[in-house]
């Protein structure tokens, strides 16, 4: 069997300004061998000739990387659509120059909050930035979206981040669950909240948003408005299993190559850019086992019971892995609580 290479999460430096509380990369310095520039463009032309054709770059914080607009253009004029993520603290007028000028698709910001509880996660005026940094992209013609990560204190106040949300020039918004990795892993957040409040939050807002409102492959499955609550509202954009391997690769600051970015554990590595291709691992056929090999019988706890299980897989596979090592089993799903 092939598996075409439809998107890719690449981290391209773990330097950032902030030492988030559930940093899952536990960002902060840069590496001291991240890929060189050149090393960089051969990735995006790797990339390219695999067909791959959405790409979001990630950190650490991206600006951080002083040649990030030279690998963002590349990787644009190679047709592929890129999207930056970032959490808009040290966003300036020629950071915005530079988008315009190589054409992102999009940049996504992260707002995990109302403006005492995301401070307090990251740092004080980061929330006050974040704002103005999807103010100024939002102004400047570049389409923005904005990606929560949520734990038990955060998620109780959805509806005050979404009155805060509606006054700005948004096109999305998405929910994801925060998973005890990176800095979260040593328990001083509580990452556990209630799933099918955040769905039910999730229904009660999606048809009247100004923006498109989902939730992140992490949080479900298969309540009645599955079809729904991705962040496309046909009725019939139902979670189908963890892409890790299938269709999407995550890649590093220094080459290796993961099923998932967020699959942040040496355990999950394919391989090293610098050691082999992008297409020698892409193309491995012992590779991505644990999904390109998935069998119904694979499933265990209630999701081997679950008549949606084959289907769903599971879940997550990162935020099962990191919750309770089970891979083939998700910790909170609402189906089957």
């Amino acid at each position: 069997m092939t598996f075409d290479l439809i998107s890719c999460v690449w981290e391209i430096t773990l330097a950032c300004c902030f030492s988030c509380k559930y940093c899952g990369s536990g960002a902060g310095r840069a590496r001291m061998n991240e890929l060189t520039t050149a090393e960089c463009l051969d990735v995006a032309r790797q990339l390219s000739e695999l067909g791959c054709e959405r790409v979001s770059l990630i950190g650490g914080e991206v600006f951080m990387r002083k040649d990030w607009k030279e690998i963002a253009g590349e990787l644009s004029k190679r047709g592929i659509a890129v999207n930056i993520i970032t959490n808009g603290y040290i966003f300036t007028k020629s950071i915005l120059d530079d988008l315009k000028e190589i054409n992102v698709e999009s940049v996504s910001v992260s707002v995990d909050g109302t403006k005492e509880i995301h401070d307090k996660y990251r740092q004080p005026g980061s929330f006050e930035r974040a704002l103005n940094a999807i103010d100024a992209l939002s102004g400047f013609g570049i389409p923005v979206s904005v990606i929560s990560t949520l734990n038990k204190e955060n998620a109780a106040c959805l509806e005050d981040l979404y009155e805060e949300l509606i006054k700005h020039d948004i096109f999305a918004w998405q929910l994801q669950a925060c998973s005890p990795m990176g800095n979260a892993s040593d328990g001083s957040v509580d990452f556990r909240f209630d799933f099918k409040s955040v769905i039910d939050f999730t229904v009660s807002h999606m048809y009247k948003a100004p923006f498109m409102l989902g939730v992140a492959d992490n949080i479900g499955y298969f309540s009645p408005e599955e079809g729904s609550i991705r962040g496309n509202l046909s009725g019939k954009a139902y979670f189908c299993g963890c892409s890790a391997g299938i269709s999407a690769v995550g890649i590093d600051s220094v080459g290796n190559v993961r099923g998932c970015e967020s699959m942040y554990d040496e355990h999950f590595n394919e391989g090293n850019l610098r050691e082999k291709s992008l297409r020698e691992i892409w193309e491995d056929p012992e590779g991505f086992s644990y999904n390109r090999g998935f069998k119904a019988e694979y499933l265990t706890g209630k999701c081997a019971e679950c008549e949606y299980g084959e289907y769903c897989a599971g879940g997550c596979r990162s935020y099962n892995y990191f919750v309770h090592k089970k891979l083939y089993e998700s910790p909170s799903c609402v189906k089957r609580p």
